[in-house]
């Protein structure tokens, strides 16, 4: 139904916000490596936040994946959505933590979004 297309979006949302989120990682990532090249000061801190905004990101790929395709909608995939997309934007870097919004946006509207209401069964 139109509801259950809506809620698969949600988890579309969320995995968009996974690939570009990785590739703000590897942009992160490369800038990093280039500052340990050039032994700039806190070029390791910066590869770090690399490491973490990909993690995140994959992470976010996979609960998107899970949003989009799980039929009874369950409301801890958003949550945990929620969580990542936090924790990506704090350990993630900057370019992350932008990205990192959309995947917010698309946790909370899967967690708060309406459920399709079950059929009743009768015995007759």
């Amino acid at each position: 139904g139109a509801l259950g297309d809506e809620l698969a979006n949600l988890g579309i949302i969320a995995l968009i916000a996974g690939v570009l989120g990785i590739l703000a990682g590897v942009v992160t990532l490369m800038v990093g490596g280039l500052g340990a090249a050039l032994e700039a000061e806190g070029a390791g801190t910066v590869v770090g936040l690399g490491w973490g905004g990909l993690f995140f990101s994959f992470a976010c790929i996979v609960l998107g994946a899970i949003a989009a395709a799980a039929t009874p909608r369950s409301r801890l995939t958003g949550v945990l959505l929620i969580i990542c997309a936090i924790a990506g934007a704090i350990l993630g870097g900057t370019l992350v933590a932008v990205i990192m919004i959309l995947a917010l946006v698309g946790g909370i509207l899967a967690t708060v979004g309406k459920r399709p209401k079950p059929a009743i069964e009768t015995d007759q």
